[in-house]
């Protein structure tokens, strides 16, 4: 017998299937690159922060987590004497009754309204944003670039976090805040529309001369939590870091603007290139805060729930930690001094040898910088922090972390009773 040849078609039918194989992977290859392609140039794909090339990031200055530090005992017979919405006759804050309104949340949780608590403070806040007398302009133009954006985010209250000139997704943050507050376009991008709007109405630097007084105000920070507790003030340790703070800028952009400055030996008379930031006035009582913990962003709200403020913010590490729902202010403190409790800290060696609490005194390298926003959530406050550079950028225990200057400018606005709605 001679054998069948297959019929013609299920040679036909091997091969269809083949090709069909073969025609679904070059389509998935495709695919794939479009998806890449699509993702990469996303303008509202957030990737991870962009630092620029200057920064040393294992040398910035990374603040200890507070958790339940804060001396309230202390703090509690400070005199309110010069913030807002403070009873000048009793030094009683003013609580208001009108509670704003605010978007429903399936996640807010009711907590009981805190009246009648004391408000704390020290006469004179560490950080200022008024210009100097020994500063003279230089220059002006239109916010066409990144710094210029930066800058003219920072006049407004949206902080781009330390000035830099580079790009990243906290200076995009800004500008979406301020896109949502002009009623454009939410691209976080400087466009033609957002540089329209966003003038520079200001030189962009300044020249800073720096005085005796600001050598004479110099402290070297001890390495130690006793050594802390022995210095009569937190002070800053050099003039780039006085500066950088000053200007709301990173050190390493002011050494980028001032090359041929010894760092080192900064002698009175020395006069250097800084941006020209000046934090806005409150234009009023802020109705409400929202912290959204996934962007990392504090937001302030007027009666009207127009966005008139936002800041970079460090979160909790541990999602536990997050204080999901509605908090409310308790306390306020400028300059606040701060109870270093050993018991916090099981891991330190050091707090194991020293056995008892010490107060650390105020200053804008106390572990809570320059300002403490107390909430009705014990262990919970907004502060700032003595490494403003790496806020946003890394994680607390509980706490929510601002720049020392932002923290300044927000402590302005908050009123005991106030609600912070802390949001996934």
């Amino acid at each position: 017998m001679t054998a069948k040849s297959p019929k013609n078609g299920q040679k036909s039918g091997g091969s269809s299937i083949i090709t069909r194989l073969f025609v679904l992977l070059i389509l998935f290859i495709v695919g794939s690159c479009g998806w890449y392609w699509w993702q990469s140039n996303d303008p509202t794909h957030e990737g991870p922060p962009v630092i620029a090339e200057y920064v040393d990031v294992e040398s910035i200055k990374r603040a200890p987590d507070v958790l339940t530090n804060v001396d309230w005992q202390g703090l509690s017979n400070r005199v309110a004497t010069n913030l807002p919405w403070v009873d000048r006759q009793t030094n009683s804050p003013v609580v208001s009754t009108n509670q704003p309104s605010r978007p429903k949340s399936t996640n807010q949780v009711v907590r009981p309204v805190v009246t009648n608590q004391p408000v704390v403070t020290m006469p004179t806040p560490a950080v200022s944003n008024a210009v100097p007398n020994n500063m003279v302009a230089t220059g002006t133009g239109g916010a066409q670039t990144t710094l210029e954006a930066q800058v003219a985010l920072a006049r407004l209250g949206y902080s781009p976090g330390s000035i830099d000139g580079a790009f990243g997704s906290q200076t995009r943050a800004a500008i979406r805040a301020f896109q949502k507050r002009n009623g454009l376009p939410q691209s976080g991008e400087l466009d033609s529309a957002t540089r329209n709007t966003l003038p520079l109405k200001l030189p962009l630097y300044v020249n800073y001369t720096v005085t005796q007084s600001d050598l004479s105000s110099l402290r070297p920070l001890s390495k130690t939590w006793v050594g802390k507790s022995e210095q009569d003030h937190l002070a800053y340790e050099t003039i780039l870091e006085m500066v950088a703070e000053k200007f709301q800028a990173h050190p390493g952009f002011i050494k980028q603007l001032n090359k041929d400055v010894n760092w080192e030996a900064v002698t009175a008379g020395t006069t250097l290139t800084v941006p020209n930031v000046v934090a806005p006035k409150p234009a009023g009582r802020a109705a409400y805060a929202s912290i959204l913990l996934s962007a990392r962003l504090l937001q302030v709200f007027d009666q009207k729930d127009q966005l008139i403020a936002q800041f970079p913010c460090s979160i909790a590490q541990k999602v536990d930690k997050r204080p999901i729902g509605v908090v409310r202010v308790k306390v306020v403190a400028e300059n606040p001094n701060y109870r270093f409790n050993p018991e916090i800290f099981p891991e330190s060696a050091e707090a194991k040898k020293i056995g008892k609490p010490l107060m650390i005194q105020p200053g804008p390298n106390n572990p809570v910088g320059v300002a403490w926003i107390g909430l009705d959530k014990p262990g919970y406050g907004i502060h700032g922090t003595p490494g403003p550079e790496a806020v946003g950028r890394t994680e607390s225990h509980g706490c929510f972390r601002l720049a020392n200057w932002n923290a300044a400018y927000l402590i302005k606005m908050v009123w005991v009773g106030m609600p912070v709605y802390v949001e996934p």
